[in-house]
């Protein structure tokens, strides 16, 4: 290809975004870090939410979303979500995308945690990402200007004079730095939530567009709002999986190991307040009572709507001799979404010019300090567009330019010991800049985890190097805002400034800021 615009991510926004360039003549290479199809896009369970329902408007979408938000959304970027949102979800239902309908061929809403009225759109019960991510890779296909190229982790982003030119990727399957050149960069990495040891992400999602992004020079805003599921799978023979909130909509309910409801001491909303008051409930009553899990009671919603409503919730579960028809599924809190990354505008600028960026890889202001649920889909869906859009109003006019990568210095790998440190660096971010932080264990890991970045900085033969330099360098990005926040809202919890609201900025960082102050 002679001209043409780099895309890295391959779920809802990546796509979003390549499938525009692609429908306006351009050019794509696109970057998946394992196959196309493997990424939090394709896992996803519970829904998209929009205004399509009779019952529903834009400003109750926006005020919900603000809400849930707790002060911190910047509401240009959540009117631009919810206004433009139903034209994105028609055009994917045009492309093939099978949402669920009711008995009269209608478009089936359901509602979920923090929303007012019905407007989550689900596909074959709960795998709703899935669906949209084979529609999604449907329509990618028509298009021939495009390449595909799997198994590439990004290792740099590559600049000159504060320009984005290509990017330095590790390709997994040939073991071997790889550079590419382009127009502009669009940066849809997904998030950072799997630097944490328990997650309903997949192993993959360790920010590494944001770790590139930063290391070049881009600025990071509200790194230390991290989002924790509050139901995710919590059983000795079993991995972590997330049981979606719909299950709570649909009339599930939490108790603790006496089968006693409990939500109503921490909340009027029960088991429906926000996803991080949820969150935190549980944790509260798991150390009132001494216990590592709780459990989601759904036995009631009654066997056939149980197998038909979350078909993959009930058979993942039956893998592991736990039939949800008959018994409360154990849960714990795991770290799901996160709502910090690169600053950008509503069309995905960037401060370095020619990086574009969307989706959870981005931080627009539209989640503010606590996304609402079924909110990230949409947000792809839209901002990945306008990132394209963006990309291309800059490629027009831009020359391709080169520099040379010095790949002289790489490390030699000692494989498994570099994943034992990983492993013992992910728990003890989960430890310390979990559901419930202190300023102490804030300060102890910003110190630890920032020593070994600057050990671990440099270019491996390996991508389990720089998965270890990426989540060094962005638990020290997430504790220093934390420390910096000076009070609790949204997702992150302090219990030494637990009612310290008063600070409603956002915290925005840049790399050389760290290197001066630490």
């Amino acid at each position: 290809m002679k001209n043409p615009v780099i895309v890295v991510g391959s779920g809802v926004a990546g796509l979003r975004a390549a499938i525009e360039l692609l429908n306006n003549g351009f050019e794509v290479l696109l970057f998946s870090k394992r196959e196309i199809n493997y990424c939090n896009t394709d896992k996803a369970q519970g829904g998209i939410a929009v205004v399509l329902n009779e019952s529903d408007s834009f400003e109750k979408h926006i005020e919900d979303t603000l809400k849930a938000g707790a002060g911190l959304c910047r509401r240009e970027s959540v009117e631009v979500l919810v206004k433009e949102g139903p034209e994105r979800v028609k055009e994917l239902i045009e492309w093939g995308a099978n949402f669920d309908k009711d008995k009269e061929g209608r478009l089936d809403f359901t509602k979920e945690a923090a929303h007012s009225v019905n407007r989550i759109l689900h596909a074959l019960g709960d795998a709703t990402g899935h669906e949209i991510e084979r529609t999604l890779i449907e329509r990618l296909k028509r298009f021939d200007n495009v390449k595909l190229l799997e198994n590439r982790t990004v290792a740099r982003l590559l600049t000159k004079d504060n320009r984005a030119i290509g990017v330095l990727a590790f390709n997994t399957k040939e073991q071997k730095y790889e550079t590419y050149f382009a127009k502009a960069v669009i940066l849809a990495t997904g998030g950072y939530a799997a630097i944490y040891k328990n997650t309903t992400n997949p192993e993959i999602t360790t920010g590494d567009g944001i770790a590139a992004a930063f290391l070049s020079g881009a600025e990071l805003e509200d790194m230390e709002f991290v989002q924790f599921h509050p139901t995710a799978l919590k059983r000795y023979n079993a991995p972590q999986f997330l049981i979606s909130e719909s299950m709570r909509g649909e009339g599930a309910i939490l108790v603790n190991d006496k089968g006693e409801r409990f939500m109503e001491k921490y909340h009027r909303l029960k088991e429906l307040a926000p996803r991080d008051v949820v969150a935190r409930s549980i944790i509260f009553e798991m150390r009132e009572r001494s216990i590592d899990k709780v459990y989601l009671d759904a036995t009631k919603m009654g066997v056939e709507f149980l197998k038909k409503r979350f078909p993959t919730i009930y058979n993942e579960c039956l893998k592991y001799g736990l039939d949800i028809t008959k018994e409360a599924i154990p849960v714990a809190p795991a770290a799901h979404y996160t709502m910090g990354g690169i600053k950008s505008d509503i069309d995905g600028r960037t401060n370095i010019y020619g990086l574009f960026v969307a989706g959870e890889t981005a931080c627009n202001g539209v989640h503010g300090a606590n996304r609402l649920a079924s909110n990230s889909m949409l947000e792809g869906l839209v901002f990945g567009k306008r990132a394209a859009d963006s990309a291309m109003e800059f490629a027009k006019d831009a020359e391709i330019e080169r520099i040379d990568v010095d790949l002289s210095n790489i490390r030699r790998c000692n494989r498994q010991f570099l994943k034992k440190r990983i492993a013992d660096l992910r728990e003890t971010v989960f430890k310390k800049l979990g559901v419930v932080r202190r300023i102490s264990e804030m300060e102890e890991i910003l110190e630890c985890s920032w020593a070994l970045f600057l050990k671990q900085d440099g270019l491996y033969y390996c991508e389990e190097g720089i998965i270890l330099r990426n989540i060094s360098l962005l638990a020290s990005a997430i504790a220093y805002s934390g420390i910096s926040r000076k009070g609790s809202v949204g997702a992150h919890y302090c219990v030494d400034t637990p009612h310290a609201y008063e600070n409603k900025e956002h915290i925005t960082i840049n790399i050389g800021k760290l290197q001066d102050e630490l």
